[in-house]
């Protein structure tokens, strides 16, 4: 198999100043980082094609429109397609995300291009204790979902996927747009043979009087969770035979090996 080209993407939607302090992290760790501005108002973009002017790995697209997380991977990940590129490691734009991981995963990636090497957060004291039993409750659904074990915290966005086949999920789902995009594709791609693999990441919550931003609306986006776990669960029956292949194939390892850190 030919050795993957790889890029670091970073979704962003009125992150504010955090947007160019992730970016220059990130580049500090990698050459190539694409950002997709999803729809932002907050004129967070103008640094940032400032800063790509003089980056040569730095590219930046403009959506005029706001689609939600997973609207703005699928337009990055098409792109980077395009150009050549065969895999993606998502970064989250609100420095929630450690930019001195984005080695050991791309070097996970190369060592095995099919698989998804998915972020198995390490959180600290910072941690709100009702998100962490919320994450709680999606790792029993993706269990669930999946029958068994494999993903482990399918709502943590720092992962890396092969794009050939994530293309495919947003292909053959009307899903995966919003915040339902983390679990949703993961849990999909695993029903497409895509298997995973789990390696630790550090993640920290930023406050707000540091710079942190989220836009999840607990009413709002836990009820598009709902919907999306009752669609995945309808959606089972049909995959049903052939996840069943798929762990008697693999074996029950699905933590990912850095072979070669760089």
């Amino acid at each position: 198999m030919t050795c993957p080209r790889q890029l670091v993407l970073i979704p962003s939607y009125n992150t504010g100043p955090q947007l160019v302090a992730t970016v220059r992290e990130a580049l500090a760790h990698w050459p190539a980082v694409w950002v997709v501005i999803d729809g932002s108002t907050d004129g967070s973009e103008r640094p940032l094609l400032e800063l790509a002017r003089t980056t040569p790995g730095l590219r930046v697209l403009v959506s005029p429109e706001n689609g939600g997380k997973g609207a703005a991977v699928e337009c990055g990940a098409a792109a980077a397609h395009a150009a050549g590129f065969t895999h993606a490691l998502l970064m989250d734009s609100d420095g929630q995300h450690p930019a001195a991981c984005i080695r050991a995963f791309m070097t996970a990636a190369a060592a095995d291009p099919a698989a998804m090497i998915l972020g198995r957060p390490v959180f600290g004291a910072d941690a709100p204790r009702l998100r962490l039993w919320g994450r709680q409750l999606s790792v029993g659904l993706a269990a669930l979902e999946v029958l068994g074990r494999g993903l482990a915290d399918p709502l943590f966005g720092f992962r890396l996927y092969p794009l050939a086949p994530l293309l495919e999920v947003f292909r053959t789902t009307r899903g995966a747009r919003g915040f339902d995009f983390d679990h949703e594709t993961a849990v999909r791609l695993f029903w497409r043979g895509v298997r995973p693999r789990n390696l630790a990441a550090p993640c920290r919550y930023v406050p707000r009087s540091a710079g942190g931003v989220s836009h999840f609306r607990y009413g709002r986006d836990n009820g598009r969770l709902v919907v999306m776990h009752l669609r995945l669960l309808a959606a089972l029956a049909r995959h049903l035979p052939r996840v069943i292949a798929l762990r008697r194939r693999w074996s029950g390892d699905y933590n990912a090996v850095v072979t070669n850190p760089a």
